[in-house]
């Protein structure tokens, strides 16, 4: 037994995606529709993974070019893979600098220095600048 299709409004209210994000993707070939249930685009229901994923790459930073170029990937893409590696490389700097962020605002919410941001251990959690010593 096969799935049942889900309208685009469903689609859009489970991904939280407006339909007209839906249309874009479909336009630049990153979802593609099942059919139509009269005037409404119908998809099928793995459509929400393939959402998901590309939620989280834009997120990232991913153009939707690059997600594109990443849906049809194959091993044999050197010049992706090349890609994808430095992308890795740059989410893992972002992701080091959030943390520092994390971690400074943590600090902020239970310091007492005066003003907050001029505390050694803020500016030491934001910039990641060595205790002195």
């Amino acid at each position: 037994m096969t799935d049942p299709l889900l309208d685009i409004a469903e689609v859009a209210g489970r991904t939280g995606l407006a339909p007209s994000a839906l249309r874009f993707y479909e336009r630049r070939g990153l979802i593609a529709a099942a059919g139509r249930n009269g005037l409404r685009r119908t998809y099928h229901p793995d459509v929400l993974e393939r959402l998901a994923l590309i939620v989280c790459a834009r997120g990232a930073g991913f153009s939707v070019a690059e997600i594109g170029r990443f849906l049809v990937a194959r091993p044999s893409d050197a010049d992706l893979r090349t890609g994808m590696a430095a992308k890795a490389r740059h989410l893992d700097e972002q992701i080091g600098r959030l943390t520092r962020l994390r971690d400074s605002l943590r600090h902020a919410a239970v310091c007492d220095h005066e003003p907050i941001v001029d505390c050694p251990d803020f500016k030491r959690a934001v910039g990641d600048v060595p205790p002195p010593g």
